[in-house]
This record gives C-alpha cells, sequence and structure tokens, in this order.
C-alpha cells in the first residue's frame, strides 16, 4: 500500500459546467482533508478547482496552489489557501504540481486539464513520472479520451504495457483508494517507451 501525503488535483476552470462535477470536486476535497492528504492545484478561483480546495479547507484540510505570476496579475488566484506558490510559466507550475505530489487525479476539465492529463501520461510512459494516476470519469466525462487511448494501443501507437499508466476511477472516494493500491511505476518502462 501506498503513502500518500500529497495529491495533485487536475480540473476545471469553467463555472458553467454541471452541478454533478462540482459535487465530485467538493467531496475529492473533504475526503482529501478526511484522509490527511495535502490538496495540490494550480491555485485557481474558479470552477472545479476552487469548489475542490473550499472543500478541502472546510473540512480542515491543505491545500497547496500553484500559479503562474502572469495569472496572479489577471487577478485568477485563490486568496485563501494554505500555500501559494508562484512560479515564472506553465512548464514550471505543471513541473511543481508533480513534484509537491505523491499521486495525481484528473477531474473532468477543457483544454488545460486535457493537456495536465496527457503531459503526466507522457512522463510516466518515459519514466519521468512514477507515481499513481487515476483519472476520475465523473459521468462517463472521458470514455472519448480513453477510447483514443485505447485506438493508440491498438494500432501500435502506443504499447499495450502503457495502459497500465493510468487507474479509471467513477467516484472520489474509489480513486483515492485507488492511489493507495496502484504500484509504484518503475523507471525500467524506458526500455519499452518506443515501438
Amino acid at each position: 500500500m501506498n503513502h500518500i501525503k500529497s495529491v495533485c488535483v487536475y480540473s476545471a476552470s469553467s463555472t458553467k459546467i454541471s452541478e454533478e462535477y462540482f459535487q465530485a470536486a467538493r467531496q475529492l476535497g473533504q475526503l482529501l482533508a478526511q484522509r490527511q492528504m495535502r490538496l495540490v492545484n494550480g491555485a485557481g478561483c474558479l470552477g472545479l478547482m476552487c469548489a475542490c480546495a473550499d472543500a478541502c479547507l472546510a473540512e480542515g484540510g491543505q491545500v497547496t496552489g500553484v500559479i503562474p505570476r502572469f495569472m496572479i496579475e489577471q487577478g485568477w488566484h485563490h486568496t485563501g489557501l494554505t500555500e501559494l506558490i508562484i512560479t515564472e510559466d506553465m512548464h514550471t507550475r505543471k513541473q511543481t504540481m508533480a513534484r509537491l505530489s505523491d499521486a495525481a487525479i484528473a477531474l473532468p476539465g477543457g483544454c488545460g486539464t486535457l493537456e495536465e492529463l496527457l503531459e503526466i501520461i507522457t512522463w510516466k510512459q518515459l519514466g519521468i513520472y512514477l507515481k499513481p494516476l487515476v483519472i476520475l470519469n465523473i459521468n462517463g466525462y472521458y470514455d472519448p479520451l480513453l477510447q483514443m487511448l485505447e485506438k493508440a494501443v491498438e494500432e501500435y501507437f502506443m504499447r499495450p504495457e502503457h495502459q497500465a499508466i493510468w487507474h479509471v476511477a467513477y467516484t472520489p472516494e474509489e480513486a483515492l483508494d485507488l492511489l493507495e493500491e496502484i504500484p509504484m511505476w518503475n523507471k525500467e518502462v524506458r526500455k519499452f517507451a518506443a515501438i
């Protein structure tokens, strides 16, 4: 069993999405606090990012937000987090979020969330990131992406072994349970990074 102390959560900043996504984000935040796992996220003040952080904080949890300076200048940051880390660019933001966490969960989100998820999958494929990764597939949101990844394996753009990079959960509780059970990835995966 993994000893997870902090979890990076990728998620949407949109405020126009269905309430069921907000419910999942709030539940995830509450559960992280109850399990004494620090939430690490992008420090946004809107959408699922904010909902998850607020729920975690309200439950007595700790939240570290990582955000680039230009977003601070736009006023896009959450001002009530336990810790706010300001980076010079988006690349450093993502590297910092990954470094500060023992595992990652992807809630539903738009281009930014999809980009973060696919980058962390790529890092894991290359043996750069070795920690557990869970796709939280609320309301089947990620079904098309999961089908695309399956197609990538079927058509030999990825190896079958790469399907163990991510695990899929359908509830926040299942996602956190999986993080504790998923075996750590091994740098030896580099030997089959290429097809």
